[in-house]
């Protein structure tokens, strides 16, 4: 509201909205209707839109497809909270989790006219209601759950399982905002969503927003009874209790009661919402601790208002109700009939005019402008892109003389982690890391300078680096700090969300949905750029030397490289100075799927700043201080080593030392990638270089060395339908991992120094003496290897102390 309210204030507006007049019942009921009316329509209707006739076969979509069940729930959600929008001018977004309630939100945000005002087409009266009921779920149409195409959606109603962690992600540094969430029961039972309730223990009342769960019961998935709504009512109550929720309990079948009910519940919700709020930001966000916030647990029956009966059976409140209620409608007529009694048991005639126009009776219950949870800007990116105060990531650099490349270690990530402290210091309530638990141990914890983790649970002396106040998201599921991140960019805000490699793999659909919700926004004009989704993946599968096998595995890098081209984006920095200019470059765009690849432990340095800002711009290069070949005389290498990655670019650049010290007439070719989507032909993908730039660095005829990071099918991949495509050996990890040592790893998976040289002598199309005694030495350290780090358990010295040497 434009005033400030007061805890007297807050009281008077709880009980107006705990007692409806008789013209805001019936303006609910009229619009209640008309949603349901839209909702039944796109599912069956393809003509004959207003019922302004008899119903007939001929009006019948051919295929029967989207889900009524858990439809009329929601629409009654919705009605009862834009009445209370109304009347407190609260801004609120609607976030759907049961997963195929579609065309009901759909049906809300076109009876609040922000639909026709985002796709003019689809215009206010009887061709309108057409082209609306024609669109869903047809060829070039709109799908049967909420998506990107639906207005006031922050939430992919596609995937279960996200709908609380959107909603916390959301009002996070959003002090105004409540996010309605509704849980479905079938969503419930989703081990995601089963763990985004302890979301209420980072949410600080001083400075961020409120969730209101809506835990929906309507007792059937698709085809069985829910957990949930099958418990004992006590017992489910105790269980949210357990997480800290404060539970009102609405339930019915008779909409004259249940409305009422819900009326009261969603008032003293947001009464206590209000009052936790004031008294929060009275005291200050220091002195803040975790209140017990409002939750609803809503009984209504599924497919609430439809057939009660067909054909004998039972289908309303049963897992009968949860897709299409009727079928064979256009085959039989008495399932038409049926159908006909259904949809005019609404009564459109009273909510539309003969122009196919909402009537006022019905309008009248819809807030206005941004107010509309449809329409809300918060769910459009925040209304606006607001870039990152950014500082120059040079001052924050390593500075590295060229002639200590290869020669210095350091941890990279500790890098990023102070360009993330700056990040924050700039931008203090746009910014945020995400990580599970692991913000230490992946070397970012410079980010402690300027905040701590959030944590609104009772605190110990021991603690460090926890309060009320802080801003570093840390919880153990990649779920929900996955998933609160995504939110938190889809409303506008910027993040990096950083897990150990391996792990990346729990939230990877996660991953994968963000990016299509992504590939179909950027090409609907009326929603905003929002920051992209920045992931830092470390602690590798090179270098897990305690933890074993379980977390050696680089899957999300395969994973992504399938999804469309202009969205995602990957980059494998080999060190610091690399690594600042691409998670800058990252931070500062848009509407992407930034993952960057790059190990915790101490490594070496290869590049300047300068450097480092050519060759991640360009994001391939020779390093000819690394090979021997005359480049002057433009004479091409008789074998070229290329490698992406951090560990296995040591590797490649220690195998061509060798081959330079014991092999000089033998000439080598190094180049690094960083962004690993430049191997890719440029017609596969806007960042892959020119058939001239790829000749000019892998040369034509050559064999290429390829060390890869990943799993080498990622690289055969992208450089598919490269000239002879076959000469490219890449070498990477092969599912070969145990506890051991770093350099045994690379062994393991063949892309070390010694495997590397004897496959360069093996595929190099030309033969120098010595060739064959380099080999039997390569062999000979593989087998001292082998014994030395059993005896020993570590690597090598010669292993342990290497540097770079020109």
């Amino acid at each position: 509201m434009t005033e400030t309210l007061t805890a007297a204030r807050v009281d008077e507006l709880v009980d107006a909205l705990a007692h409806p007049t008789e013209d805001d019942t019936a303006a609910m009921d009229a619009w209640w209707r008309a949603n349901n009316y839209l909702t039944v329509g796109q599912i069956y209707l393809k003509d004959n839109a207003l019922l302004r006739r008899e119903l007939l076969a001929d009006d019948i979509k051919p295929r029967l497809l989207g889900h009524w069940g858990t439809s009329p729930g929601l629409s009654f959600i919705y009605t009862h909270a834009s009445r209370l929008i109304r009347l407190t001018e609260q801004s609120m977004i609607y976030i759907t989790g049961p997963g195929h309630g579609g065309p009901a939100l759909v049906a809300a945000s076109y009876l609040e006219d922000s639909y026709t005002e985002v796709y003019p087409r689809i215009t206010e009266d009887a061709d309108g209601v057409l082209r609306l009921f024609r669109q869903f779920s047809a060829p070039g149409g709109i799908p049967s759950h909420v998506s990107v195409t639906t207005p006031g959606s922050i939430n992919e109603g596609g995937e279960l399982g996200y709908a609380l962690v959107h909603a916390f992600g959301s009002v996070m540094d959003n002090p105004d905002l409540i996010a309605l969430a509704v849980v479905g029961d079938g969503e419930a039972e989703t081990g995601p969503l089963e763990g985004s309730w302890k979301s209420i223990s980072f949410i600080n009342p001083a400075r961020d927003g409120a969730v209101l769960p809506i835990l929906h019961l309507n007792g059937a998935k698709i085809a069985s009874p829910t957990v949930q709504a099958r418990k004992d009512p006590e017992e489910l109550r105790k269980l949210y209790e357990g997480h800290g929720y404060e539970v009102i309990e609405v339930g019915g079948d008779d909409p004259a009661v249940v409305g009422p009910q819900l009326d009261a519940a969603l008032a003293y919700a947001w009464g206590r919402i209000k009052k936790i709020q004031i008294e929060a930001r009275g005291e200050g966000v220091v002195t803040a601790e975790r209140p017990h916030w409002p939750m609803i647990i809503l009984r209504t029956p599924k497919g609430w208002t439809g057939p009660h009966e067909v054909d004998g059976t039972v289908v309303e409140g049963t897992w009968r109700a949860h897709q299409v209620p009727l079928s064979g409608v256009k085959e039989n007529p008495e399932h038409l009939a049926i159908l006909e009694r259904w949809l005019r048991s609404y009564r459109p005639e009273e909510l539309f005019d003969e122009n196919g126009s909402l009537t006022e009776l019905a309008r009248r219950a819809n807030p206005s402008g941004d107010l509309r949870m449809s329409a809300n800007p918060v769910a459009n990116g925040g209304g606006s892109y607001t870039p990152l105060d950014m500082p120059d990531w040079r001052d924050l650099a390593l500075d590295l003389a060229p002639e200590d490349r290869g020669r210095v270690k350091k941890e990279s990530t500790r890098y990023l982690g102070a360009l993330m402290a700056e990040l924050y210091r700039r931008n203090p309530t746009t910014f945020r890391l995400f990580c599970p638990d692991e913000a230490d141990s992946n070397r970012l914890s410079a980010v402690f300078e300027q905040t701590d983790r959030a944590f609104m649970e009772r605190l110990t002396d021991l603690d460090v680096n926890i309060s009320p106040a802080g801003r570093v998201m840390e919880v153990l599921s990649e779920h929900n700090t996955h998933g609160w991140l995504e939110a938190y960019n889809l409303t506008g805000r910027h993040g990096l969300w950083a897990s150990y490699e391996a792990f990346g793999m729990v939230s990877v659909s996660q991953t994968i949905q963000h990016a299509k919700w992504l590939e179909e926004g950027v090409h609907l004009d009326w929603r905003v750029p929002v920051p992209s989704l920045n992931i830092l993946l470390s602690s590798t599968c090179w270098r897990n030397d305690h933890n074993g096998f379980s977390h050696q595995g680089p899957g999300v890098l395969s994973s992504i490289l399938n999804m469309r081209a202009e969205i995602v984006r990957a980059y494998l920095p080999p060190d610091a100075n690399c690594l600042l200019e691409i998670a800058s470059y990252g931070f500062d765009t848009t509407d992407k799927v930034n993952l960057i690849v790059q190990d915790k432990q101490p490594q070496f340095q290869w590049l300047t700043k300068d450097e480092a800002y050519e060759h991640c711009k360009r994001g391939y290069g020779v390093w000819d201080w690394a090979g021997n070949e005359d480049l002057a005389s433009g004479e091409e290498p008789d074998i070229v080593i290329a490698c992406a990655g951090d560990v296995v670019t040591t590797e490649a650049i220690a195998a061509a030392q060798i081959l330079r010290q014991q092999l000089p007439l033998l000439k080598v070719r190094v180049v690094n990638v960083v962004r690993l989507q430049t191997l890719a032909r440029p017609k596969d993908h806007p960042s892959g270089m020119s058939d001239e730039d790829f000749a000019e660095t892998f040369t034509n005829d050559k064999d290429v060395l390829f060390c890869f990071h990943g799993y080498p099918g990622s690289i055969h991949q992208l450089v598919h339908g490269r000239p002879d495509a076959d000469r490219f050996h890449v070498r990477g990890f092969i599912e070969e991992g145990t506890t051991t040592t770093p350099f045994d790893m690379v062994v393991r998976n063949r892309v070390d120094r010694y495997h590397l040289v004897i496959d360069a002598l093996n595929n190099a199309k030309k033969t120098v003496r010595g060739a064959a005694d380099l080999k039997r030495w390569c062999e000979k350290q593989l087998a001292r290897h082998e014994d030395y780090k059993v005896a020993h358990l570590e690597d090598m010295p010669e292993i342990r102390d290497w540097h770079f040497e020109v």
